[in-house]
């Protein structure tokens, strides 16, 4: 008896954009297998090691051969880009089928089918508008951001700068606008603009659109959404549509809900009787599409809508469906009672803390280190824990340590695509000398972050012992499991709230208890401080006094002889 003809055919996806890559793997019936996130890759902006590099790590991830695949690539524009990228295609899969295409192609295959006509506008870090009519195709726009992305996020974000900063020499006024920028970026002035913008990336000038789209009658988005319905227009000519369906994807377009209704609003005054809407699903499932249509053993290969649920970090409260009607009031009684679920989630999983503690122990012991590896918010808090350990316990700096997505800046702000980059994670723990005496703690409330994963794969690799604290369940248990169910967020995905608060606990008790371990405490009082201030030379001295049973006088003797030592004094 014979099985399935399809069971071992596998359909490869991958989209790559300017703030991130997106690869899915589905069998023949269109279920997802994999899905994960890469940082961005763009076919004009990368270098052809830094996309192999790329390929490689998905084909790593898969680790399964296609029977088809597909890469859509934004800046995979002209003719020459297309042979350049097949090229690189077939240097990872030689004997396989792969289309070659762009994230417009992909786009569009979601929104419309492989076979579909209409006209799909895109406004993310980038912009354009594609359209098809049979065999007919036609775009406007998709120059890049030096020759065009008028109504890009990047546009809007450079032209409000610029006329911010031409306001700000005219009238020597700040904008409010321009305020909150500096204040993101920790800037003190507009002077300090110039050496940020000569290096920021297309995706960093891009993620402050917002702040100019938000201003009330903003000139910029009337701006913005006009050229983006007259590309439509002028697409729609040429392709002899009078009424076309047109959809709508990218980030900024779909974020920025007045923005949306702007775009639509002007696209209604030139197509009265267009459907114009935006996608369900995102937009790689269209390269999933095109991977499908490039077999020939796939002439009916469709993607069902998926019907996995959420990550518990991502799904709405039902205790809080009604947020934006309550008072004040009560709405301090609700956070209250949310927060009040964390300690109770932590007591039921307190043994797994146990043994984390009893690992990071025998890592001292031995000469190893601690090392938290988190993004955004997770990040962020590892950063604050480890930093309070050499004050608090004179530490070496170097004992516990924190890695953050997207390096320093990301202390301060959000660096677009940094906690999707798996490469990335494993490549600051190979520059940390990360081994075998080590332990790493991951830290993903979601429990998917590809920076954090990738980290945590290279650490194992390398023989550390290795952690996932997470707050929904983890996809692999590779990793020890620090998992509690703190439950839905008061405001759904906003993971500085009870994740939040879960992490700086289980953080506290992580260093806390394994210093305490290590003999750092005597009683309650920290004889490991160190005394950098007149406050903690007081603490010294009230620490020696207390355990002494001496006067302050001969507390400050014994410290001065000790150079202010609290253990040498209590000899």
């Amino acid at each position: 008896m014979g099985g399935d003809p399809k069971a071992g055919t596998l359909f490869l996806g991958i989209e790559g954009g300017g703030t991130r890559t997106v690869a899915l793997l589905a069998d023949a019936r269109g279920q997802i297998r994999k899905r994960f996130e890469l940082g961005p890759l763009n076919l004009k902006l990368a270098a052809d090691a830094d996309v192999l590099q790329r390929l490689h790590e998905i084909k790593s991830r898969a680790a399964v051969c296609p029977s088809s695949w597909s890469l859509c690539l934004a800046g995979c524009r002209t003719t020459a880009d297309r042979t350049r990228l097949r090229s690189l295609a077939e240097r990872i899969w030689p004997r396989v089928p792969v289309y070659i295409g762009s994230d417009l192609e992909s786009g569009f295959a979601t929104a419309f089918g492989v076979n579909g006509a209409g006209l799909l506008v895109v406004s993310g870090t980038g912009s354009c508008v594609r359209g098809r009519n049979g065999r007919q195709i036609a775009q406007a726009g998709g120059w890049g951001h030096l020759l065009g992305d008028h109504g890009s996020g990047y546009w809007i974000a450079l032209t409000g700068l610029r006329t911010a900063v031409r306001e700000h020499d005219r009238r020597g006024a700040i904008s409010p606008a321009l305020r909150r920028v500096l204040s993101r970026l920790c800037l003190n002035s507009p002077d300090e603009l110039v050496d940020w913008i000569q290096a920021a990336s297309k995706a960093e000038v891009a993620a402050f659109a917002g702040e100019f789209l938000d201003e009330d009658g903003s000139r910029l988005m009337l701006q913005a959404a006009s050229f983006l319905a007259m590309d439509c227009e002028a697409v729609a000519r040429k392709l002899g549509l009078g009424s076309p369906d047109i959809a709508l994807i990218g980030g900024l377009i779909t974020k920025h809900k007045r923005f949306r209704d702007t775009v639509t609003h002007r696209l209604r005054m030139l197509f009265p009787r267009a459907r114009i809407f935006v996608p369900k699903r995102e937009s790689a499932v269209g390269a999933l599409l095109l991977a499908g249509a490039e077999s020939t053993r796939a002439d009916s290969f469709s993607i069902p809508h998926a019907t996995s649920s959420l990550s518990l970090t991502e799904q709405r409260n039902p205790r809080t469906m009604d947020l934006d009607k309550r008072p004040v009031s009560r709405l301090i009684d609700t956070m209250l009672g949310e927060e009040a679920l964390v300690i109770p989630a932590l007591r039921k999983n307190k043994l797994v803390i146990a043994r984390a503690i009893n690992d990071i122990v025998r890592a001292f012991r031995r000469g190893g280190r601690l090392l938290y590896i988190g993004a955004g918010t997770s990040g962020r808090l590892g950063v604050l824990d480890a930093s309070e350990c050499p004050p608090t316990f004179s530490t070496d700096p170097g004992m516990v340590q924190a890695i953050i997505a997207g390096g320093a800046t990301a202390l301060r702000t959000a660096v677009e695509g940094a906690e999707d980059d798996s490469k990335a994670g494993a490549e600051v723990v190979r520059a940390r000398g990360i081994g075998h005496r080590d332990i790493v703690i991951g830290i993903a409330a979601s429990g998917s972050t590809p920076f954090v994963l990738g980290a945590l794969d290279e650490a194992k690799r390398l023989g550390a012992k290795t952690y996932l604290l997470c707050f929904s369940p983890p996809r692999s248990t590779v990793h020890t499991p620090l998992f509690f169910r703190t439950g839905p967020e008061l405001i759904a995905g906003s993971t500085r709230l009870k994740a939040g608060t879960a992490t700086k606990l289980v953080l506290n008790m992580l260093t806390t208890i394994s210093m305490i371990r290590l003999g750092k405490v005597v009683s309650n009082l920290m004889v490991d401080v160190k005394p950098t201030n007149e406050k903690l030379r007081a603490r010294a001295c009230r620490i020696v006094m207390t355990l002494k049973g001496c006067g302050e006088a001969e507390a400050r003797r014994r410290l001065c002889r000790s150079h202010w030592s609290v253990k040498k004094a209590l000899r």
